[in-house]
C-alpha cells in the first residue's frame, strides 16, 4: 500500500504532506530529525492519512493536496484537527 499523509507541526502548526509505503517508519523519521524539511518543525503529529494500491494514485493525491484547491479541501476536511491544541 501507498499512503498519503499529513503531519502537523506542534511547534508552528504548519502542515507537511507526503507519501510513503511505510507510514509508521516515515513518521518516526520525521520526528527523529532524519527529514531535512521537517527537522526544525518537530515534534510532528499525524493528523490524516489515506491508503492507495497504486503509487501513481498516491502521488496524484499528494500533488492535489499541495495545490491551492487541495489545500482548501484539506483545511475544510480537517478544520477541527487544525485548531490550536489546548495547553
Amino acid at each position: 500500500m501507498y499512503y498519503v499523509y499529513v503531519l502537523r507541526s506542534q511547534l508552528d502548526g504548519k502542515l507537511y504532506i507526503g507519501y510513503t509505503t511505510k507510514l509508521k517508519n516515515r513518521i518516526q523519521e520525521h520526528n527523529s530529525g532524519e527529514v531535512a524539511s521537517t527537522k526544525p518543525r518537530r515534534p510532528l503529529e499525524l493528523i490524516f492519512y489515506e491508503g492507495y494500491k497504486s503509487m501513481e494514485d498516491a502521488k496524484r493525491r499528494e500533488c492535489y493536496f499541495k495545490a491551492s484547491k487541495g489545500k482548501s479541501s484539506l483545511n475544510m476536511m480537517l478544520r477541527n484537527s487544525l485548531k490550536p491544541s489546548a495547553i
